[in-house]
């Protein structure tokens, strides 16, 4: 499952009032979408010097794949 379809569906069980206007789950995901990938962009590692920044370089780029919907969310 894509990221994007995770947070429409939770926006969508909400209780917020906006399932009755059109696109409006979008409207509200988008801002939520791109605040997650800064806060990841700014846990990037500089530089790639040892065995753990590579792994956190890894992980932040599946991580970004899967919001921006390039990539499936893992199911356990």
């Amino acid at each position: 499952m894509k990221f994007a379809d995770l947070l429409l569906a939770a926006i969508h069980r909400s209780e917020i009032p906006l399932r009755f206007e059109p696109g409006a789950e979008e409207a509200v995901a988008k801002p939520v979408t791109e605040l997650i990938g800064a806060w990841l962009e700014a846990h990037r590692p500089s530089a790639a010097d040892s065995d753990f920044d590579r792994g956190q370089q890894a992980l932040i780029d599946q991580l970004v794949a899967e919001i921006q919907g390039a990539r499936n969310v893992p199911s356990e």
